[in-house]
């Protein structure tokens, strides 16, 4: 018989505990320890025919490891395989979390539908009749998917050794269960087992795993910690739902860069690669409207032109408002409190609105200057040329300065054709011959003159 006993984990880190209290000494969280029955038996390893051959042995001087670059797999879509480094690995276990309803099941399902490969889709969440609807209106002609719908581990590893397929997906690992754990699908103990077991088989068959997971309400991946740390890869899917970007990005990367991040747009068919996002996050219209400044930032290694729109407007109660969609609110309040102190603009009386057009959230200090004129314009409602672009990081003492690879966001900023793109005079710039004109400035007066 398999010896059976009861430990305590921690719902919110994972902690296991001998016996039950109210509080977490790792993670501080009160009543999150619950009681769950653990069952080990006398084998649960995964085994297949040429699990022996596939797996080294012997220890290996590291001059002898053989470091030819192992082949990837084409996703043949653009934006997950900048994202992941060229395609999926062999052997390697992705993991991809996200809000319910971002677009998670969709993005695999495509995926899937698009690839030359016998590909395996398990869902323990839609029927097969629900993901086939889905799938006529993503991509309807595909043969080389297969549907499974099934929770149990060991009857999923069954099907694989009858289909052999070249990748796996799951759908999602918060349902799967395995008969070795004695506790209900989306526990830790169930999500580390079950985790396991598909890493076993990943690394022995060379197969590539993608595994969707739910996340908690403070936006993390649901479950032990220690799922993050056992997979090679995490991305994170990411958007409003109000609008229709998602931005996928590499939040761990074993096998490549986690700066890339790729870039779609929901639509009614599915998720559309968006190759050039600069011109779809610039609104186009005809006439110059004033509070609109257009920076040049950056979203890991990828250059974007962004809108930034602003309005100052005289505060009808006595507390004036300060409110600020895709940027940080505290540090619209510095900024204003910069163009106070050192422009001698009067805007403590004076209701503040910001807001990133797209729906997207950025965090590069790039920003700062945009946003400043993007005020200016506002507050004396004079409108900046729409060819006008802006990157540099303003200081509390109204200096302009320099931000990381200047020189690529004004490369950016020419093929989108804009005439002059204004910068720190500290940057050490070397483009010669530029059709764009780089405008110098050193302090937040230089930029009051061009601008008012």
């Amino acid at each position: 018989m398999a010896k059976v006993k009861t430990t305590f984990f921690c719902q919110n880190c994972g902690t296991q505990f001998a016996k039950w209290q109210g509080q977490c000494n790792a993670c501080k969280e009160w009543n999150t320890i619950v009681e769950e029955l653990v069952q080990k038996p006398e084998k649960s390893d995964w085994k297949t025919p040429a699990s022996s051959a596939k797996r080294a042995s012997i220890p290996l001087l590291i001059n002898q490891i053989d470091t030819s670059k192992e082949p990837r797999l084409n996703t043949f879509d653009g934006e997950l395989n900048r994202v992941l480094g060229g395609g999926i690995v062999p052997g390697s276990l992705t993991l991809l979390g996200g809000e319910p309803g971002i677009g998670k099941s969709t993005l695999l399902l495509q995926v899937s539908l698009g690839l030359p490969y016998k590909t395996l889709y398990v869902s323990g969440e839609e029927s097969q009749k629900q993901i086939k609807m889905r799938a006529e209106r993503v991509n309807p002609n595909n043969s080389n998917c297969y549907i499974l719908t099934e929770t149990k581990t060991q009857n999923i590893f069954k099907q694989i050794e009858a289909l052999e397929p070249d990748i796996v997906i799951i759908d999602s690992i918060q349902t799967l269960h395995s008969d070795y754990i004695e506790s209900s699908s989306g526990s830790i103990s169930q999500i580390k087992e079950c985790t396991t077991e598909l890493i076993k088989f990943a690394k022995e068959t060379a197969t590539p795993v993608l595994l969707i997971g739910h996340i908690t309400k403070d936006g993390h991946i649901a479950g032990p910690k220690i799922l993050e740390h056992m997979v090679d890869t995490v991305l994170q899917f990411e958007g409003d739902r109000n609008h229709v970007f998602r931005i996928l990005r590499a939040n761990k990367n074993r096998f490549g860069s986690t700066n890339e991040l790729g870039i779609y747009e929901m639509q009614g068919t599915g998720l559309r690669e968006v190759s050039n996002p600069s011109e779809i996050l610039i609104s186009k219209k005809d006439e110059e409207l004033s509070g609109n400044a257009i920076a040049a930032t950056l979203e890991g290694m990828r250059p974007l032109m962004i809108e930034v729109q602003a309005l100052v407007s005289t505060a009808v109660y006595g507390t004036p408002q300060r409110s600020a969609t895709g940027f940080n609110a505290k540090r619209l309040n510095m900024l204003l409190a910069v163009l106070e102190k050192r422009a001698g603009f009067r805007l403590g009386a004076k209701d503040v609105f910001l807001n990133i057009t797209g729906g997207i959230t950025v965090d590069d200090p790039a920003i700062d200057l945009a946003v400043v004129a993007s005020i200016l314009s506002s507050n004396e409602d004079v409108a900046i040329p729409k060819d006008y672009c802006f990157a540099a990081e303003v200081g509390l003492s109204g200096e302009i300065r320099p931000v990381q690879r200047v020189e690529q966001r004004i490369l950016e900023a020419e093929k989108l054709g804009f005439s002059t793109i204004f910068v720190s005079k500290y940057n050490k710039i070397s483009l010669q011959n530029t059709a764009i004109k780089i405008q110098l400035i050193s302090k937040m007066e230089d930029l009051v003159d061009y601008i008012v």
